[in-house]
């Protein structure tokens, strides 16, 4: 079976390298290339929208999406836990998948730094990017927070008082988690957990040289948009990890 894919945002990074992926791939076909100057009217037909755009933007994408029952996969950053939570019970005849990151190495280090979570009583993210990215924290440092977070919880390990927070070089807190941006010219995306204990320091750092680490992540992710139904977040649920 062909899979139909519009992309809207086609003219960004990830955008155009989606492009690719779709006509390289022999069971995925291009639907449609949608840019700023596009009409979400001309997406309509497709199994599959992928977009990759702004908050602002992905938002009216999703309601086009529902509304027309086409499934979508979300590659836009900005999207919170709560607004998630506030549209799963919209999703029931077609799929939104939600990626913050579509590294599969990404992934494995915030599952990585979430296991670690349970035996160390501090844990902060340091996050950069390149100086273009508008949002801050990022949909991975935000993801991987959560996901700390929820293990604390179920090893029953409290949260520990956070020394200085409210002060703005605290960071932003995630989930108990202090998260520091870092948006800089020459850089592309890396991610490092700081985890510290008694006499001991424990980092789990991932980086991504280039926007082709997402090659997999993004093949993967479209088939199982195709193939689902409901709210899916995260490359972990569509990789099974």
């Amino acid at each position: 079976m062909t899979i139909r894919v519009s992309v809207i945002g086609a003219t960004g990074r990830m955008g155009k390298l989606a492009l690719e992926i779709v006509q390289a791939a022999q069971d995925l076909e291009l639907h449609s290339a949608l840019d700023s100057s596009s009409e979400l009217a001309q997406a309509q037909g497709a199994d599959v929208i992928f977009e990759a755009t702004k908050l602002e933007v992905s938002q009216k994408v999703l309601d086009f999406a529902i509304q027309n029952k086409i499934n979508l996969l979300i590659a836009t950053s900005g999207w919170s836990k709560a607004a998630l939570a506030s549209i799963e019970a919209q999703v029931e005849d077609s799929a939104v998948v939600v990626i913050p990151n579509f590294s599969v190495g990404s992934v494995l280090g915030s599952k990585f730094a979430s296991e670690a979570a349970k035996y160390f009583d501090s844990v902060e993210i340091v996050e950069t990017h390149h100086a273009g990215k508008v949002d801050s924290p990022s949909g991975t440092a935000i993801r991987t927070a959560e996901l700390i977070g929820e293990s604390r919880e179920g090893s029953g390990k409290a949260t520990p008082l956070i020394q200085g927070v409210g002060q703005d070089a605290r960071g932003q807190i995630v989930s108990g988690v202090p998260i520091h941006s870092l948006r800089i010219d020459g850089a592309s995306a890396k991610q490092e957990v700081v985890l510290a204990g008694n006499h001991e320091v424990l980092t789990i750092s991932h980086q991504a040289n280039s926007v082709q680490a997402y090659s997999i992540g993004i093949l993967h992710s479209i088939r199982y948009t195709a193939a689902n139904k409901g709210l899916t977040v995260g490359l972990d649920k569509v990789l099974g990890i």
